[in-house]
């Protein structure tokens, strides 16, 4: 018992166990989930092959971002829900990248999606990029920053009209930059708080 007749070589050969067979089998499944958990078609470190405009080393990010920052926009990190001041700004202004000061919304396009993170229907022409994200055994649409490729966030087909687009965005990876016109200032709308 054990053993079977490996007709090939006519020596006997060791048979695969039921709990082996379950050992193998749920090491490759754990390989592939953790595959699933890191995979991304682009990362930041793209940036260090040329492929934005803003180049930096990652010496100079950590100096130049709070810990927060560089985990969100270098490593695809996440802040946690309800934690940015961000998400609940309703004045008349700019959101910027905070890792090259990138333009990239602007408050007429913020309203509140509920989800604890700031949210926005359109970006600036041109400000950001997109790339798959297949992390967390899901596939969802990254956005980045154009400039420098700094993770922001993510962006979702349910959002308002008229783009039906929700930008999800890490309230840590933007800067606001209020408005200094007072006409600006005054016009912004209440309804985007609802």
């Amino acid at each position: 018992m054990g053993l079977f007749y490996n007709e090939a070589s006519e020596e006997p050969a060791e048979m695969v166990s039921r709990r082996t067979f379950g050992l193998g089998l749920g090491t490759a499944a754990v390989s592939t989930m953790a595959v699933g958990l890191l995979s991304r078609e682009t990362t930041a470190s793209d940036s260090e092959k040329g492929a934005f405009p803003v180049q930096k080393t990652d010496d100079e990010w950590r100096k130049e971002l709070t810990k927060e920052q560089y985990t969100v926009l270098r490593k695809h990190g996440t802040e946690r829900a309800f934690s940015s001041p961000l998400d609940k700004t309703y004045s008349a202004g700019e959101y910027h990248c905070a890792g090259c000061d990138n333009l990239l919304f602007k408050s007429d396009t913020k309203f509140n999606s509920g989800t604890g993170w700031p949210s926005f229907f359109k970006p600036v022409e041109n400000a950001v990029g997109t790339t798959t994200d297949r992390s967390f055994f899901m596939t969802r649409t990254e956005v980045h920053c154009a400039n420098c490729g700094g993770h922001l966030g993510h962006v979702f087909p349910d959002g308002p009209k008229p783009t039906g687009l929700r930008y999800c965005m890490n309230g840590v990876a933007l800067k606001f930059e209020p408005s200094s016109d007072p006409a600006a200032a005054a016009g912004q709308s209440d309804d985007k708080k609802s």
